[in-house]
């Protein structure tokens, strides 16, 4: 389909960018029934520093946001105590963008049309074949909706902001004091022992007896309910049988050929052969890998048979016994860099290395099948499909309306709704809170409907509730159960294991702090250990990061004091799984300090680091000192 080629060929921030405005209208089916961004009694959404935010831009940015945030919910509805959250940081970033190009105009930065138009030309969405292309500019933001002007003073305060952000960035450094005393921190050592007491020494034999268990019991209830849990009765309707319930003609098929044939296209296709020698795992074997792919190259440049060369030295397995041969394929089948160096070579040259993730590559082109436009059949499974759905989203959201206006009459009885809309109808013994049932699923939306505070009560009805942007319910309760305690019997076994692994865990850190005090009052090592039965190993140094000793230990070790005159440090801790430790510090050493490169090198990546914090915090005082109002209404 149209719309998912030109998603393909989108990456980065722009594809939100250009894309946004297009996947909004069935978006806001779901979201708002039908998109109302009509003038409130404020005509803005905000004013920041006297730069007004228009309500439009606001709730397009808002719409944008959620089409991103439901596919990272798997489709879910947004949950109301993180869709206010979610709407506020929507308006916060247009105030700093507003903000940031009110600063940078004030402050003399600017863009020249020449830089402007090489930006423009660089834009990914731009180009065909890694070459920018006027007419996939004008097609990419024709379908957006974007006027060039738009877009192009957008670019110019990205441009700008830039230039401010670099300036910062630029301004950071690290004396060679503090890059030297960093250096000697994180490459610090430490001399450590340390003794683990595994939790289950230390787990009582004996059970607790039936008076324990009904206290805990008592004192714990409400780690012991049922879950909440309605039965249900619900209808459902679905994008998807809508859209296999719309009949397309060939008229409309052909109709709609025609109006989108222009933009139909079969892409170029390049036959090619490649031989993979994979990267090595430290720098001499890579070293190793990147002169053997020389080496081979030479050889196939020299006019050794190509197919030969990829039996005997590739390492794909998937094509080295065909002798390379890759086949026939598009752009976006390889990585970038065999992609960019596949798709600038003419047939039958041979290049290389190219290194990419998995190695590099030795490519030879054999053949170009240019791209063309898509005859009717070419195109007919696709049309078809784009105008189902097209239709089907349509009458999805005439549906929504109905079901919406119908509920809202006295005595809406949803068995007759379900068969005069065509719903599919169905009742839920069991729907219960957190993982909810079959076939609806956990459907966080309706629950958050019918388990709410208060619960939806027997005999209302829930919705319509939208379900993963393509799918909505309405629900009836017909009975409701709130949580209850589970009868003792039921959960007695869960109590035992509760309260012996508390004792247990409780002994562990007793016999842990004990422990401690011993180190601490001139006990050796040894005899501590042996008098919990346990062995140490002997003391030894590890760096911040050494693996072989667990997390909490070297945490624990390097926040102790360093040792002084030579008295050992020592810590009790408990372990995530309930075990406990003590750990002693003896001694520390720094290694010496890196070549003067590798130092120089390192202040460089901690100076951009840095930058980008500055940048940071020159961002968070602009916006604290600016004077910013804000509709309350914005998103209403």
């Amino acid at each position: 389909m149209l719309l998912q080629r030109i998603r393909d060929r989108l990456h980065g921030p722009f594809a939100w960018f250009v894309l946004g405005p297009i996947i909004l209208v069935f978006v806001a089916w779901g979201a708002y029934g039908i998109v109302n961004l009509s003038v409130g009694a404020s005509n803005y959404a905000a004013e920041a520093d006297g730069t007004k935010i228009s309500l439009e831009d606001a709730r397009s940015s808002w719409l944008r946001s959620q089409a991103m945030w439901s596919q990272r919910l798997g489709g879910q509805q947004i949950p109301d105590t993180l869709r206010g959250q979610l709407q506020d940081q929507t308006l916060e970033s247009l105030i700093r963008n507003a903000l940031i190009s009110q600063r940078t105009e004030r402050l003399g930065y600017r863009v020249s049309d020449q830089e402007l138009h090489e930006a423009i030309k660089g834009e990914p969405a731009f180009q065909i074949g890694g070459q920018y292309s006027p007419e996939a500019a004008r097609l990419a933001l024709a379908q957006a909706g974007i006027p060039l002007e738009q877009f192009e003073s957008r670019m110019r305060d990205d441009a700008r902001r830039t230039q401010l952000e670099g300036g910062i960035r630029a301004s950071s450094f690290m004396t060679s004091a503090e890059l030297a005393r960093l250096d000697t921190l994180e490459n610090q050592q430490r001399e450590v022992r340390y003794l683990v007491l595994p939790l289950e020494k230390f787990i009582p034999a004996a059970k607790p007896d039936d008076a324990a268990v009904e206290a805990y019991y008592k004192a714990h209830e409400k780690s012991f309910l049922t879950l909440e849990s309605d039965r249900i009765e619900y209808a459902e309707l679905r994008l998807d049988t809508l859209a296999a319930q719309q009949t397309i003609s060939d008229d409309d098929l052909k109709a709609a050929y025609e109006k989108a044939k222009s933009r139909l296209l079969v892409p170029e296709k390049r036959h090619v052969h490649h031989i993979l020698i994979p990267a090595g795992k430290d720098a001499a074997a890579d070293a190793a890998a990147l002169k053997q792919a020389q080496d081979v190259l030479a050889q196939a440049k020299a006019g050794k048979d190509f197919g030969d060369l990829a039996k005997q030295y590739s390492q794909d397995p998937g094509s080295s016994k065909n002798g390379g041969d890759l086949g026939w394929a598009e752009k976006s089948t390889f990585p970038g860099a065999f992609s960019d160096a596949l798709f600038s070579m003419s047939p039958g040259e041979i290049r290389g290395p190219v290194k990419t993730d998995y190695g590099y590559h030795i490519i030879r082109l054999d053949e170009i099948q240019a791209g063309k436009g898509k005859s009717f059949e070419e195109a007919r499974p696709d049309l078809e499909a784009q105008l189902r759905r097209d239709r089907a989203t349509d009458r999805f959201g005439e549906i929504q309306e109905q079901l919406q206006a119908k509920l809202a009459e006295p005595n809406a009885d949803l068995n007759v709704l379900s068969q005069e809309l065509h719903l599919s109808h169905g009742e839920i013994a069991s729907f219960t809170r957190g993982p909810g049932a079959q076939p609806l699923g956990a459907a966080p939306g309706l629950q958050d409907v019918l388990f709410g505070d208060p619960p939806l009560a027997a005999g209302k009805i829930a919705g319509p509730v939208l379900l993963d942007n393509d799918r909505l319910v309405v629900a009836k309760v017909l009975d409701h159960h709130a949580p209850a305690p589970r009868p003792l019997s039921e959960v007695r076994d869960a109590i035992v294991t509760a309260m012996t692994h508390e004792q247990g865990v409780q002994a562990a850190r007793k016999a842990a702090d004990a422990a401690r005090d011993q180190l601490a009052g001139g006990a050796s090592f040894d005899t501590v250990a042996a008098g919990l039965k346990l062995t140490a190993e002997p003391a030894h140094f590890i760096a911040r990061n050494d693996p072989s000793v667990q997390a909490p230990l070297r945490e624990a070790a390097f926040a102790m004091a360093a040792p002084t005159a030579g008295k050992p440090q020592f810590k009790a801790l408990e372990l995530k799984d309930g075990s406990a430790a003590v750990v002693e510090v003896s001694a520390v050493r720094t290694p010496p300090p890196q070549e003067p490169k590798a130092l120089f090198e390192r202040g460089v990546r901690e100076a951009q680091n840095q930058g980008q914090d500055d940048v940071g915090a020159y961002l968070e005082e602009m916006r604290r000192t600016a004077d910013v109002k804000k509709n309350p209404k914005a998103f209403e």
